[in-house]
């Protein structure tokens, strides 16, 4: 059993065709083919099935296989990285997946400050919803993610950052900024700006069941799924919005927004920093979550 064969079965098992572990491998299909073909021959047993024409699925003897190629490339990593610490030159990679709106007004500085201390790790940044974070995470295809705390499964570590409340974000000087305290039936009289509906869309969802139970009725003038741009349309005075935001951040500017807290409709949240419960944590990961965490502005992690 060669090393190049165990990486090259892993690579077919998780990108799950021949066609996508050649491109990541930088071999051809048929080297591909050939190196599970010898690893069947040499232990006597089927790994891959095929199912229809472009499908695989593993055997039950595939799937041991496959555990213990991950293990093992698993500890190999760990190794190097083991090794470069003693060095005194800590190498390595950190894969992180957020939100647009995370990426943009939180995580800036704080990687600014970890370039200066870990100048030689290789950072990989993905803009991504979150539930896709989430769905990265899971697989290990990130090191870690940041999403709210609500949406985050139990079979996931998630440790609090930042507190974060939904406020409701109307143009300077309109009606409802002047008042003290604003009612679902105030908010009902002006066109709204929703994220499209979608098992992420948790403030929507809370929103119109609200509404409904009130039988309030509303109309919804533009859909958006990105908090930047309905702040430019709040702004023209199209609808009135809503955003999730950490709590004493500054506000977007130079957006001409009142931003109004409604705490009597929207519980309090919290963004996390969410990994796998098996993950293994060199030192300069170990150190981006201190550096992290050591900003939170809300309650500590648990």
């Amino acid at each position: 059993m060669e090393w190049q064969q165990l990486v090259g079965f892993y690579q077919v098992v998780r990108s799950g065709s021949f066609t996508k572990a050649a491109e990541l491998t930088l071999r051809t299909q048929s080297a591909l083919s050939q190196q599970v073909k010898a690893l069947e021959t040499e232990l006597d047993c089927q790994l891959l099935e095929r199912i229809g024409k472009r499908r695989l699925r593993l055997t039950p003897a595939g799937e041991k296989l496959f555990k213990f190629s991950q293990a093992l490339l698993d500890n190999y990593d760990h190794l190097v990285e083991e090794l470069n610490e003693l060095k005194g030159r800590p190498q390595g990679q950190i894969r992180l997946a957020a939100p647009f709106t995370t990426l943009y007004h939180l995580i800036p500085p704080h990687l600014q400050e970890y370039i200066k201390r870990f100048p030689e790790v290789e950072l990989t940044i993905l803009d991504r919803s979150q539930p896709r974070v989430l769905e990265l995470v899971k697989a290990g295809d990130v090191d870690f993610g940041l999403a709210l705390e609500s949406l985050v499964p139990p079979e996931l570590v998630k440790l609090r950052w930042l507190q974060v409340a939904t406020f409701l974000m109307t143009p300077l000087g309109h009606p409802l900024s002047r008042l003290k305290r604003v009612t679902l039936r105030q908010i009902a009289k002006y066109p709204l700006i929703l994220p499209p509906p979608s098992p992420e869309a948790t403030g929507r969802r809370r929103l119109e069941d609200l509404l409904r139970q009130r039988g309030l009725g509303y109309h919804i003038i533009m859909e958006s799924s990105n908090v930047e741009l309905s702040s430019l349309y709040v702004e023209m005075r199209l609808g009135i919005s809503f955003a999730t935001m950490v709590r004493d951040l500054s506000r977007p500017q130079p957006r001409q927004l009142a931003f109004i807290p409604l705490p009597q409709y929207f519980k309090p949240n919290y963004l996390a920093l969410v990994m796998r419960k098996d993950k293994f944590l060199p030192p300069y990961q170990k150190a981006w979550i201190e550096l992290l965490l050591s900003s939170s502005s809300g309650p500590e992690a648990p």
